[in-house]
């Protein structure tokens, strides 16, 4: 149904001209000669097919390509080198409102739609009453489009492009601006257009239903295709680059120099890092794995029975814990020169999230503060293959079900 043959894709721009002769004055000749226009490739060689029936997923950061490749398919732009082949009615739902005249009521847009599409009037009429009934807009069908909100239009674009009856669909993001209700009966349906061998090409953030509704998935990155394969490998591979990147990023934020701290500095906590269960430095964890926290200092004279403790933030400042070495009986009868504590958390039981760390040191009555960093190191939790995704924390607690009774009609059975 759909095929790129090394297709490239080149936009040009521009810097903006004097807009008036006193910012010409001021700014002076230099701005009235055009500099060269500026370069930017979004797509570079890419080559694929889509089967007739198949739902392949686009995935890959912003600015990589996809919307870019949509737009290709819908005609809506031209390569710039490259073949880009369709076979097939078009119905695309590429940005919010698009399509839409805002002058005019959701009614006449839909048949105005249908014009595009060469689709006779008599037939939009047949296909209005479903249309406003999916979109949920029998009471504002007849207003302005200009008057609805967000929600609304992509409601109505969406229920258009459906009712169409496409054999191809193109669906960017604009999905994740309806509630979650609505969401719902779109994945429903996009289901069923499945099942009646509707192809359809899928844009999204949200790799779970890229896994859950696409039969192969693509991975863009800078304008060209970097693996192509079954959805979860694919998310697996992109989400391991994003982790990968994220993680140095965080990294390099927990070792810049100067946090905020005050304390005596009679001991100073000089570096903290965490590792996870084989030791590898890491600043992206899992529900559920090990996750140990170092706190490395330096003592220039001999402190008898410090404290060393920690405290875990949310980052929205939700304080989740608070632990220190007197609370769980760990005794350091003295320090002097340099050591390292280490925190270990078995199984992390915090679900997905940023998170803050704080540490200290303090003598043995609390009284004095040697060194205290607030909130100055961050990490990420990710879900994983931890199913539980709501709230702050997994309890790891266990279900048990006991049958304590049973209804008269099945014990007869």
């Amino acid at each position: 149904m759909i095929r790129f043959d090394r297709v490239s894709k080149r936009f040009h721009a521009h810097r903006q001209r004097p807009r008036s002769f006193h910012e010409l004055f001021v700014e002076g000749w230099r701005l009235w000669r055009r500099p060269p226009a500026e370069v930017f490739w979004a797509l570079r060689d890419v080559s694929f097919e889509v089967k007739p029936g198949e739902t392949v997923g686009l995935i890959g950061p912003n600015g990589a390509g996809k919307s870019t490749v949509l737009k290709l398919v819908a005609r809506v732009l031209k390569p710039t080198s490259g073949r880009v082949e369709v076979w097939g009615r078009v119905a695309a739902l590429l940005e919010l409102g698009v399509g839409f005249h805002p002058e005019l009521t959701g009614r006449e847009n839909v048949f105005l739609n249908g014009a595009f599409l060469g689709i006779p009037r008599r037939e939009m009429a047949r296909r209005l009453e479903a249309i406003v009934a999916f979109a949920e807009l029998e009471d504002y069908i007849d207003v302005p489009v200009k008057h609805y909100s967000s929600g609304m239009y992509v409601r109505l674009a969406f229920a258009v492009s459906v009712y169409l009856d496409p054999e191809i669909l193109l669906v960017d993001e604009v999905l994740a601006v309806g509630d979650a209700a609505f969401q719902r009966k779109c994945v429903d349906h996009l289901m069923a257009l499945q099942q009646a061998g509707v192809t359809i090409l899928l844009v999204s953030h949200d790799l779970e239903a890229v896994q859950r509704l696409c039969h192969r998935a693509l991975w863009f990155d800078h304008g060209r295709i970097r693996m192509e394969g079954m959805p979860s490998s694919v998310v697996q591979a992109y989400l391991d680059q994003v982790r990968e990147r994220e993680d140095q990023a965080l990294r390099d934020h927990n070792r810049q120099e100067g946090p905020a701290r005050r304390g005596s500095g009679r001991v100073r906590i000089q570096r903290v890092y965490l590792t996870d269960g084989e030791g590898r430095e890491r600043y992206h964890f899992e529900t559920g794995e090990t996750m140990r926290i170092h706190l490395r200092y330096r003592a220039e004279k001999r402190i008898e029975r410090p404290i060393f403790g920690l405290a875990i933030h949310r980052q929205d400042g939700v304080h989740i814990c608070g632990p220190n070495t007197a609370f769980s009986g760990f005794e350091i009868p003295w320090v002097e020169g340099e050591g390292e504590i280490i925190y270990t958390i078995p199984t992390l039981p915090l679900l997905e999230g940023t998170y803050l760390i704080s540490v200290a040191a303090t003598d043995e009555r609390d009284s004095e503060i040697f060194d205290y960093h607030d909130r100055a190191y961050v990490f990420r939790v990710v879900r994983g293959r931890h199913p539980e995704r709501y709230g702050l924390m997994t309890m790891g607690g266990r279900w048990d079900h006991e049958r304590l009774s049973v209804p008269q009609s099945l014990s007869v059975l």
